[in-house]
């Protein structure tokens, strides 16, 4: 035997990539075409090399087509009516009725309440910590607790209006002070952290200081269109510049565009349609106006015309007499008008609130 002549090598088992070669035309389904199985016929025996003496020889290589697939016609989902009738498709008539939502349902007060409830805007908690204000969710303080007596005696008047015939009325506050740094922004923004805590209560804070609006900046908001713009373009909806936060039940209208006709824009008819809109979007939506001082602006007496109630901050030690009874003429056009007193020193066993004497055409306050 010549020694130069190499034994010949094992016989090896055709790979599968090798066996589906000889099946599948792979060049006609890169085309677009579907794949035709090749004849049985034509497939190479698995066992042919055990019965064979020879060496299993590869099939001859397939030249590569390199011409790009052409694109194939996008394919269109087909509706329920093209289907035949037969098709097994499943469709809503198939979940039991006792699984389907109805409109008594959170979600769907939900998307009838609180339409983009996704868009909803974060409250810097750490901002109002750092501002002695009341947290969400935080334990609850000295603060809260002077608040939720604050909130109750302004719900005991509300129901009041409403036992009365005057609904709507009874759904909007007037936040208000006598002059500038009395505490007036504080208050509101306290008040409707506090009142949203309530089970039944939506709340809305409007940012209606149109001379300094603050009401963003004190929970850490971007400003953006309000109030102000819905009043001046009657195509927007204003419930659709309501900003939603994070803080359940509670949502904020920023002021919108400063313009130096703002007294004359809440004057007008279209500030109760607004206002309309805004109750009626919400049936248990409560409205906070937070507006210029009285003596400060004149929008305040505008605003009072529209509240079932005024909350009128005092700074305790610093707000005269004499302011206070002035800014109470100014927003006479409201029959109810309680005052706050603010920054007031804590005093063991002292009575801090409840209501005292009639106060002018039978209003009534809070110490």
């Amino acid at each position: 035997m010549n020694g130069n002549v190499k034994p010949p090598k094992s016989r090896r088992e055709p790979s599968l990539l090798e066996r589906a070669a000889n099946i599948y035309d792979f060049q006609s389904y890169m085309r677009g075409a579907a794949p035709e199985p090749v004849s049985t016929a034509q497939a190479p025996d698995r066992h042919a090399d055990e019965r064979q003496p020879e060496a299993w020889t590869p099939p001859p290589a397939v030249p590569v087509d390199r011409t790009p697939p052409a694109a194939m016609p996008p394919r269109e989902a087909p509706s329920f009516e093209a289907m035949p009738d037969d098709e097994d498709v499943p469709i809503l008539s198939g979940i039991p009725a006792e699984f389907l939502a109805s409109p008594e349902d959170d979600v769907f007060l939900a998307s009838e309440y609180n339409p983009g409830l996704s868009d909803v805007a974060t409250v810097d908690r750490a901002m109002l910590a750092e501002n002695g204000m009341i947290v969400p969710g935080a334990p609850i303080g000295p603060l809260a607790e002077e608040f939720r007596l604050v909130k109750r005696q302004l719900i005991i008047t509300s129901q009041r209006l409403v036992a009365g015939g005057d609904g709507d009325k009874a759904r909007v506050v007037l936040v208000c002070s006598a002059r500038p740094q009395d505490g007036k922004t504080f208050c509101s923004v306290n008040l409707a952290l506090s009142l949203a805590a309530e089970r039944d209560t939506e709340v809305l804070l409007v940012d209606a200081d149109v001379a300094k609006p603050d009401v963003l900046g004190r929970l850490g908001l971007v400003e953006g269109p309000g109030l102000l713009d819905a009043l001046m373009d009657t195509s927007i909806d204003v419930e659709s510049l309501v900003m939603r936060t994070d803080v359940p039940h509670l949502s904020v209208l920023p002021c919108g565009t400063r313009t130096a006709s703002d007294t004359e824009l809440l004057a007008s008819a279209r500030t109760r349609h607004v206002l309309q809109r805004l109750l009626s979007a919400n049936p248990r939506r409560l409205v906070i106006f937070d507006s210029p001082p009285a003596l400060a602006a004149s929008p305040a007496s505008v605003l009072a015309m529209l509240a079932g109630q005024v909350m009128m901050v005092v700074r305790a030690d610093r707000t005269p007499e004499s302011e206070v009874t002035a800014a109470v003429e100014l927003l006479d056009a409201c029959e109810h008008i309680q005052l706050v007193l603010n920054s007031v020193a804590f005093v063991p066993g002292s009575r801090r609130f409840g209501y005292y004497g009639a106060y002018g055409n039978g209003k009534d306050a809070m110490k």
